[in-house]
């Protein structure tokens, strides 16, 4: 399924007029996919063709996009919260990986959901657990490539590269990897962000038997620079580990939007 942006507040008036049907089994569970809409401004994200400008004039293009999306929860209209367990609530999207941008949660609770909360980044405590604890998305070696800081032990949980003739860097490159968890026994840069979004009223992620409801989520890469602190590539084409990735951290927690919810 890619990315629909002409269609959102005709999605939303029909979302938004869907009845509930009058009775809910409390003891049945299934399935709601997150959906997660990689988009530049207006326009559909395209890696490595597309040219972009920021908010103070520069042009550049994306090569790469990839975030880590974790500790899920839902809340119902009764003011009740399901949190995903924590061992299956680690996921990396990738926008080069169109299947990476549907996370798919099982067993859930019957119930109508209005609201999704979850953390852009990966906990402090998961960061450093043992191995065996850092699976699937985690492994540095396999699902985690590329997003694990083996000097840092931590993860970069957002990850922007492409090109920008502004770019001091070789063959102009820019590249943006953001991680930073707070640290264990000292405090450091924490770039954890956690995102709540509720769905607008009337409107709810209604789980029930044979019925799999999606949230679709707008993310707009352009936010990455631009934002509470507007980013120059000509005088931080490169930033990761130092106190200017605070900004881009604060910068990237306002790029999720709520786009629809369907109900099938």
């Amino acid at each position: 399924m890619k990315k629909i942006l002409g269609i959102t507040i005709l999605s939303t008036i029909l979302i938004s007029s869907c009845k509930k049907n009058d009775t809910i089994d409390a003891n049945a569970k299934s399935s709601v996919v997150l959906h997660f809409d990689n988009i530049a401004g207006s326009s559909d994200l395209t890696l490595n063709t597309a040219t972009y400008t920021n908010a103070v004039g520069e042009n550049y293009t994306v090569s790469k996009f990839d975030y880590y999306i974790s500790n899920i929860s839902l809340k119902k209209a009764d003011g009740t919260i399901y949190t995903v367990p924590q061992d299956n609530s680690y996921f990396l999207v990738k926008e080069s990986d169109e299947l990476s941008q549907e996370i798919e949660l099982n067993n859930m609770p019957a119930g109508d959901y209005t609201s999704v909360t979850y953390t852009l980044g990966v906990d402090s405590l998961r960061c450093t657990a043992d191995i065996s604890k850092r699976t699937g998305a985690l492994d540095p070696a396999t699902g985690g490539l590329g997003m694990y800081w083996s000097w840092n032990s931590g993860y970069i949980f957002l990850k922007l590269e492409g090109n920008s003739p502004v770019s001091t860097q070789p063959n102009n490159r820019i590249q943006y990897h953001i991680g930073g968890f707070g640290g264990m026994t000292a405090p450091t840069i924490n770039n954890i962000k956690t995102i709540t979004l509720p769905f607008p009223a009337g409107v709810a992620a209604m789980v029930k038997a044979g019925k799999k409801p999606e949230i679709h989520v707008l993310v707009d890469v352009k936010k990455v620079l631009n934002g509470t602190t507007n980013i120059s590539i000509a005088t931080s084409p490169l930033i990761m580990f130092n106190t200017t990735s605070v900004n881009i951290a604060n910068n990237y927690k306002d790029m999720f939007t709520l786009d629809h919810v369907h109900n099938d």
